[in-house]
Parts: structure tokens; sequence; C-alpha cells
């Protein structure tokens, strides 16, 4: 994922938070859960990348999303 515009939280299921910026590059392996937004003061837009599957399937898979509570935590660590 590469972020073109903001400020934005990348997190995976351990707990590990990270602010990205504008021109930060993240790379998340093949397996990992992680979850990516704009912090609660700005916006993000970002670029992501991926390769197709052998067969051509989608390799994303989407979970629920973030609770809310969370999202505040990691925020208010992460400021």
């Amino acid at each position: 994922m590469h972020v073109t515009e903001g400020v934005g939280l990348v997190g995976t299921r351990d707990g590990t938070v990270l602010r990205v910026r504008a021109g930060d590059t993240v790379i998340c392996p093949p397996g990992e859960e992680h979850w990516h937004g704009a912090t609660a003061d700005t916006f993000m837009s970002h670029l992501a990348m991926l390769e197709a599957l052998p067969g051509g399937q989608d390799p994303t898979t989407w979970l629920e999303p973030l609770p809310d509570e969370q999202y505040q935590a990691a925020n208010q660590r992460n400021a």
C-alpha cells in the first residue's frame, strides 16, 4: 500500500499500529490480517497493489470492520 495523500494508520491483529504519511509504502505480507484508514482528524488516499492468485482469483479477503473503540484507541496512541 502506497500512501499518496494525507495521514493514516495501519494496524495488525497483534495490536501493532503504524502512522503513515504521503510517500510511505507499507508491505502487508500474504496472509497477514490488517486494517488501514485515515486518522480521526485528516484524510488518506492510497494505492493498493496486489497480485492475482493462480487461476485469477482475487487474493483479498475482506474481514469485519474495525470496532470504533479499537480505532479510537489506535488514534490516541499514535497521535
